[in-house]
């Protein structure tokens, strides 16, 4: 029978997938309790009986845990297609943040007279940010998320880390001081789920990003950055200085008919099976639509008091549905595990 810590130890490892732990449990519990033991008797036996594994023993089984679920090269191809989705979503959702801060800069300039244009109109002038932290501190923001999306893509992940984490401050401190001078109403959970969903979730989701992880096609995901700044945010912010910004949608209204778009778009390779690569790309638009989806139905509180707002955003969140309901058969095959193979001795019967 197995010591008390040689069961925590098994119990901390059931973290792990099935066909890792089959291979290196053994070994890993080993190296554990080896790790554990001073070769004073008195002292060992103790430890086996009444031992626990340590909180960094924990942690690292954790990080190790989430690198396999989350599988780069040579993974299991179920683990494989989820880090690939993995990572396409939060490249995707980052990049979101990236075409808004790039906005966000091209209006400073055009404010500044930087681009050699007429003078901003006021209602651009509006849209500058202000409040509790100063226009500085907003900017630099921008120029965080930027920077997260380039050092994804050219694969420096740990810098990008960095960058992520500073980059969801502003925002956090603007919402806490929102909400605790009545600036945002208790109900209000749009500015919330925006920064939860769309903020601190990419953010915790970079662990997808480790040494194992396939590198990001570099110039696709390059080029969508300018791509998405001329076919979203121009018209958008057309829209803004002509005084017509309300028939634009709002954030989450947009974001799902975006990733609607997006499905829609691949739904023809998804049927058809026309790339080995359509079955990831249509687990990462599932995983988008489902934050969409979160993102919509959280920031429907805002809009109680306006029916018509309402049955809006109800027709927005219809349209991502059956959009996703397009691209989640191909999405669910490809999440399953693969079948198991057959023995010799079964292709020999088979045969």
């Amino acid at each position: 029978m197995s010591a008390g810590l040689e069961r925590r130890y098994r119990r901390v490892l059931r973290l792990l997938p099935g066909y890792y732990r089959a291979t290196w449990e053994e070994d890993m519990v080993a190296a554990f309790l080896d790790s554990a033991l001073t070769g004073d008797p008195d002292d060992d036996e103790f430890t086996l009986e009444f031992g626990r594994p340590t909180w960094p023993e924990i942690a690292s089984v954790a990080d190790l845990a989430a690198r396999l679920y989350l599988g780069g090269a040579g993974a299991p191809r179920r683990y494989l297609a989820w880090g690939q989705a993995v990572r396409g979503a939060v490249l995707a959702v980052i990049g979101v943040h990236a075409v808004v801060s790039l906005d966000a800069l091209v209006r400073l300039a055009w404010i500044h007279r930087l681009l050699g244009v007429p003078a901003a109109p006021a209602g651009l002038l509006a849209s500058t940010p202000a409040g509790i932290l100063p226009p500085a501190v907003w900017y630099l923001g921008d120029c965080a998320w930027l920077m997260v999306f380039v050092t994804l893509i050219l694969g420096r992940y740990w810098v990008a880390r960095v960058y992520a984490a500073l980059a969801i401050v502003p925002d956090l401190v603007w919402l806490l001081h929102g909400q605790f001078t009545g600036f945002l109403p208790a109900t209000s959970l749009g500015p919330w789920s925006f920064w939860v969903l769309l903020s601190v979730v990419p953010v915790l989701a970079l662990a997808a990003f480790h040494r194992d992880a396939p590198p990001a096609a570099r110039w696709p995901w390059l080029l969508a950055l300018p791509a998405a700044y001329l076919l979203v945010d121009v018209p958008l912010l057309a829209l803004q200085v002509t005084g017509n910004s309300a028939w634009g949608p709002d954030d989450s209204g947009l974001f799902c008919l975006l990733v609607a778009l997006a499905c829609l778009a691949h739904a023809p390779r998804a049927w058809s099976g026309a790339s080995a690569g359509s079955g990831v790309w249509s687990l990462t638009l599932a995983l988008l639509a489902v934050v969409a989806g979160a993102y919509r139905i959280a920031s429907l509180a805002d809009y109680l008091h306006d029916p018509h707002l309402i049955r809006v955003s109800l027709a927005e969140l219809l349209i991502l549905t059956v959009a996703a309901a397009l691209v989640a058969p191909d999405a669910a095959r490809t999440a399953r595990p693969a079948p198991p193979r057959p023995r010799p001795d079964q292709e020999t019967l088979a045969y």
